[in-house]
């Protein structure tokens, strides 16, 4: 069992106790102290993608999170555009464009990180028992668009997975840290 797996399951625990028994919190707390070791908010990437509304099923329960996540991640959006130079910036209409570009960029590149997959085969990959066109069997869905805008989406989605990654491999680090503390 991964990382994302033992973080839903604590996610969607009934039972946090913590003792010989029971160890939902030990993933919990891996992911809150990988958090201060890396990005600060792998936790929030974790929780908006894999755990938000699974126990219920329900959109809104985890409205509150993709809002926070959005706003984060819109900053930090902004912060790279203007760190990489994506726009050069000689008057107050080249700013206002820029900005637009930065907030477009977060909210395509997170929600097709959050959900990218294929219209087609709905992320299967495979429609009436053969490989589906659209997707040559990826399962994931195109970043639509064309040019500069589309490569900046596809370098976000990239950088999304690479700091969930990140903070996964950190937590599981931790986590296999603390199963050693358990059975010492």
């Amino acid at each position: 069992m991964g990382f994302a797996d033992r973080y839903l399951h604590s996610v969607n625990s009934s039972n946090l106790l913590d003792d010989e028994h029971h160890h939902a919190t030990d993933a919990l707390c891996a992911a809150a102290v990988a958090d201060t070791a890396g990005a600060g908010f792998g936790a929030l990437l974790s929780r908006v993608k894999y755990a938000d509304g699974t126990q219920h099923k329900m959109f809104e329960s985890g409205s509150a999170n993709l809002a926070g996540l959005l706003r984060i991640w819109t900053a930090r959006v902004i912060e790279k555009g203007r760190e990489r130079k994506w726009v050069k910036i000689g008057n107050a209409w080249d700013g206002q464009a820029a900005e637009a570009l930065y907030r477009r960029v977060a909210e395509r590149s997170l929600a097709h990180w959050l959900d990218g997959k294929c219209p087609t085969c709905a992320g299967t990959g495979n429609k009436d028992r053969r490989i589906c066109t659209p997707c040559k069997g990826t399962g994931r869905g195109e970043v639509g668009g064309q040019g500069f805008e589309r490569e900046r989406v596809l370098d976000m989605v990239s950088e999304l997975e690479g700091l969930l990654q990140a903070h996964n491999a950190r937590a599981a680090g931790m986590l296999r840290g603390a199963w050693h503390t358990h059975l010492s």
